[in-house]
This record gives structure tokens, C-alpha cells and sequence, in this order.
């Protein structure tokens, strides 16, 4: 049984974030007898309430400079909320540099459906890692954010967290950035993370099905359908090409 906590650092607090925060709170209260809804609740002595958030970022208006408590439930932000009572984690939101985070045809919807850019300078991010005591940084930026993943998992590298990243930009995967990581002596994981139960692992499953009843598959193919900033985001096509 560990006795320390995960110190995680959190890029994007939109509806990921969201649900993951009010996940850790909502395991926490039902202790070890409810991990209903969790692959693996146990990770080499770690479970969800093992896991601190002490610093998060974003460019929202509507979020930066809000504790991250309230920032998760702030406009655009839709994804179900089933622990509402969240505390106050005495985190504040910092500005993050925006770099290709916002897609320009966000700025054409309507602000409850878009990104607000707050009119603030961004911090240091390395530093705010440092100070923090951040020792992992999980990614949840818009898809197609190959810059603004690239600084951050650069400013995690140097500041020594560990990285997640959670989007479709080639980092893990990318030969030289797992050597940097390696050779720093910290983890990187990803890229990308597919729904708990959504298109990619319901298609991947019924193809397998196929294979196994012994029927060939010519080629196949998914549609993704969804409400939230991350499908309006994915409207700008060109932002799917490492998708």
C-alpha cells in the first residue's frame, strides 16, 4: 500500500478533466468497495484518490484564474456531472500559451459552444511545474494541437514530469522524443486515449467478432458523432491528419 500521492499537472480543463477530477472524488468517497466503471482501479498500489492535482492549464477566459474546482463545470464544458460537490483544491487555473490550441473557425460559434481566449499573458509553464511539485503532466488539448503538445511535453521533460499525452499527436510514438524522455529518466505514454466505451473499441471488437465467426472483412470503416468543442474542433479538417 503506497503513502505518497501522484502530484498530476493538467493541460486543457475541458470535459476530460473534468470527468477525471470529479472521478477521483467520486471513487474516494466510495472507497474500496465501489471501483464500478474502472479498468484498473489498482495500479501497482495506487488508486484514483492516491492521485493530487496541483496545477492545471488553459486559455479559456471563462476558466483561467478560477480554482479548478469551479473551472471544470465553466462553459464549454457539457459532459455529464455526477459529482457536482467537488472541493475547493486551492489550484488555480493558469493562462497557457494558446500557440495552434484554438482552431481559427472556433472564433465563428457561439461563445457557449467555443473557446473564449482570456486576454492574459501565459505563465512559465516549466516553472509552475517546478514549483508545484507537478510529477505528471496528462495532455487533454484540442486535436491538432501538434505545437501546443509539443511545448508542453518539452516544458514537462525539462521540468522532470512524467507525460501523457492524451491527443493524437506523435510524441511517444516519435523515436527521438521517447529517447529524450528516456534518457531524462522520466515515463512518456500515449498517444491518443479512445472513449472508455465509444466508436473506436465498439468497432474494433465487432471486427474482431467478424474474424471469429469466420467472416473476411474487406475494409470497414466508422463515423464519429459527438456535441462537445473537441467534434467542433475536428470540423477544421486538416487538424485530423495525425488522427
Amino acid at each position: 500500500m503506497v503513502n505518497k500521492k501522484v502530484k498530476l499537472a493538467i493541460v486543457g480543463v475541458g470535459n476530460c478533466a473534468s470527468s477525471l477530477i470529479q472521478g477521483l472524488f467520486y471513487y474516494k468517497e466510495k472507497g474500496e468497495g465501489s471501483v464500478n466503471g474502472l479498468m484498473h482501479p489498482d495500479i501497482g498500489g495506487y488508486r484514483p484518490w492516491d492521485i493530487e492535482v496541483v496545477a492545471a492549464f488553459d486559455v479559456d477566459a471563462r476558466k483561467v484564474g478560477k480554482d479548478v474546482a469551479q473551472a471544470i463545470f465553466s462553459p464549454p464544458n457539457c459532459t455529464t456531472v455526477f459529482y457536482p460537490q467537488v472541493p475547493e483544491l486551492g489550484v488555480e487555473v493558469m493562462m497557457g500559451p494558446v500557440l495552434d490550441g484554438v482552431a481559427s473557425h472556433m472564433a465563428e460559434y457561439s461563445p457557449e459552444e467555443s473557446f473564449v481566449v482570456a486576454d492574459t499573458e501565459p505563465v512559465d509553464v516549466e516553472e509552475v511545474l517546478r514549483e508545484t511539485g507537478a510529477e505528471v503532466v496528462v495532455n487533454y488539448l484540442p486535436v491538432g494541437s501538434e505545437e501546443a503538445a509539443r511545448f508542453y511535453a518539452e516544458a514537462a521533460l525539462k521540468a522532470g514530469c512524467a507525460f501523457v499525452n492524451c491527443i493524437p499527436v506523435f510524441i511517444a510514438s516519435d523515436e527521438a522524443w521517447a529517447k529524450r524522455f528516456e534518457e531524462a529518466g522520466v515515463p512518456i505514454v500515449g498517444d491518443d486515449v479512445k472513449s472508455q466505451v465509444g466508436a473506436t473499441i465498439t468497432h474494433r471488437v465487432l471486427a474482431k467478432l467478424f474474424s471469429d465467426r469466420g467472416v473476411a472483412l474487406d475494409k470497414t470503416y466508422q463515423l464519429n458523432f459527438g456535441g462537445n468543442t473537441d467534434f467542433l474542433n475536428m470540423l477544421e479538417r486538416k487538424r485530423l491528419k495525425t488522427k
